[in-house]
């Protein structure tokens, strides 16, 4: 029949499968689980259209053959008892043509992870539109430094651990939960799949327009992810977001607690006397009521306060001594691409950040400007996202860049799922922020943004640069440009 989608599986035994084969292997979740499953002990390949570093070099160094490009050849040499097929790959790709046509057992990335790790572990699901890669990595870090020696899976890669998978032989498994969808025959979101028993919900606003038709129809979604928690299980979730506690409310079976950067709100878990500096945050938990002790945490901004607490609040779920808990803080040492200092070259200080949603932009800005309140702050932004190219936020990015002393953004090319007339108006944007007192400025190309930071960013700068894309390869463009000027004694 022509809608078969084959011989698909929910849930499989880990022991029923010794060979696995990942279409769609090059991609960040699919590299990583395939290190995942090569780590458990599984024969693993996998194929893409084309490998690149630095999936093709982890590839190697974890042992896996990546073949190029897509072709059913590629089943006859890696003969797979089970082939997991990645979010990307379309109904007509060739390899997944061939996966049906012989009725290999197939599943997608989520429903595998779920069944071969999350069904025999204590599932520890971090969801939300904004902060899972951080909160996750930070809850994962926590949990091994209190030696529980968990597993994870993250969406970023760690710095103390080099990675962004981990397989411990403990009872707990952390695991970032993506609301985006699971497989071209499930249009479910992928956390759907991932068992919960203790999560985290940071935030709810709209995102992936692509996907999602409006915020009704993206908070169902979270509404049927809150429902899976069963009644011994626990949900902390941020009460910044006064909808994503109403849902979390009507649907949780479970405990549902909640947090807030605000101190003295009303909330379970505040801070209390709050200080920035650019070493980071440092404060006093209060748990209902309660002052537990301080926490340093080597991260700015009233966002990155927010992923503490929540981790704060969910560790102590799972048992954790409050000095446990502080401890792990005090030694995470943050994930690559979130505030990360890429380099000072000329005395000009380049920050690396993957925000691209409004609210992440605002937040991450708010970070920089607390850390380093003596430094003039750039801001370059890509709007790369399905969302944020669209008008959507439109007047929320008008909004975003207070305490930035210049902004300079990327006009978005053109994009097959953004409807005409529905783009961002990049021009608009920047006649907003001149109207604030914000000098700002739009491009049409990566190099003339380069050229223009390299020529009038001055000593003693801080140029954040915002995308959640490669955005052209512009840090390591301004990083050599800012070298050879220094190099020059400009």
């Amino acid at each position: 029949m022509a809608d078969d989608n084959g011989n698909v599986l929910d849930t499989l035994e880990p022991g029923s499968v010794r060979r696995i084969h990942l279409v769609g292997v090059a991609g960040t979740g699919m590299g990583s689980f395939a290190g995942m499953l090569k780590a458990a002990g599984y024969d693993v390949t996998g194929s893409d259209e084309n490998v690149y570093p630095p999936m093709s070099d982890m590839l190697r160094t974890w042992g896996i053959p990546a073949s190029t490009p897509y072709r059913p050849e590629n089943l006859d040499a890696a003969k797979p008892d089970l082939v997991i097929i990645g979010n990307v790959i379309r109904r007509v790709n060739p390899e997944a043509t061939a996966v049906r046509e012989r009725g290999l057992k197939q599943m997608s990335f989520p429903a595998a992870l779920g069944s071969l790790f999350l069904d025999r572990s204590h599932s520890v699901v971090v969801a939300g539109t904004h902060g899972k890669t951080t909160t996750s990595s930070l809850m994962a870090h926590v949990l091994v430094a209190a030696g529980k020696d968990p597993s994870f899976l993250v969406g970023g890669v760690t710095q103390n651990y080099a990675g962004n998978y981990r397989v411990g032989k403990g009872a707990h498994f952390v695991v970032e939960g993506d609301e985006y969808d699971t497989a071209y025959w499930d249009k479910g979101s992928k956390f759907l799949h991932y068992r919960p028993r203790t999560a985290i919900l940071t935030s709810v606003e709209f995102d992936h327009a692509d996907i999602f038709r409006d915020l009704p129809h993206y908070e169902a979604t979270f509404e049927k992810f809150v429902r899976l928690i069963p009644e011994d299980g626990q949900l902390v979730v941020c009460a910044a977001y006064p909808n994503a506690v109403k849902l979390s409310r009507e649907g949780c079976k479970g405990r549902v607690v909640t947090y807030i950067a605000k101190e003295g709100a009303d909330a379970d878990y505040t801070p209390r006397n709050l200080s920035f500096g650019p070493e980071g945050a440092r404060f006093d938990v209060v748990a209902h009521g309660e002052s537990l002790g301080t926490v340093r945490l080597p991260m700015g901004g009233a966002h990155n306060v927010e992923n503490a607490l929540a981790v704060i609040a969910a560790a102590r779920g799972l048992g954790l001594s409050f000095d446990e808990i502080a401890q792990g803080l005090a030694s995470f040492s943050g994930v690559k691409r979130r505030q990360e200092i890429r380099g000072e070259p000329d005395g000009v200080m380049v920050i690396d950040d993957f925000a691209h949603h409004p609210t992440a932009v605002r937040e991450t800005i708010a970070a920089i400007h607390h850390r380093y309140p003596q430094r003039r702050l750039w801001a370059i932004f890509e709007p790369r996202s399905n969302t944020s190219r669209r008008n959507i936020h439109q007047e929320d990015y008008a909004h975003a860049f207070t305490g930035a002393a210049r902004a300079s953004l990327k006009v978005p090319e053109r994009h097959d799922k953004v409807p005409v007339g529905e783009e961002l108006d990049v021009r608009k944007l920047v006649t907003d922020l001149q109207a604030q007192g914000i000098p700002a400025e739009g491009a049409t190309d990566v190099q003339t943004l380069v050229d223009l930071a390299a020529q009038e960013a001055r000593p003693g700068d801080v140029l954040l640069v915002m995308s959640n894309g490669a955005f052209g390869g512009f840090i390591d463009k301004l990083l050599a440009a800012l070298t050879a000027r220094a190099g020059k004694g400009a």
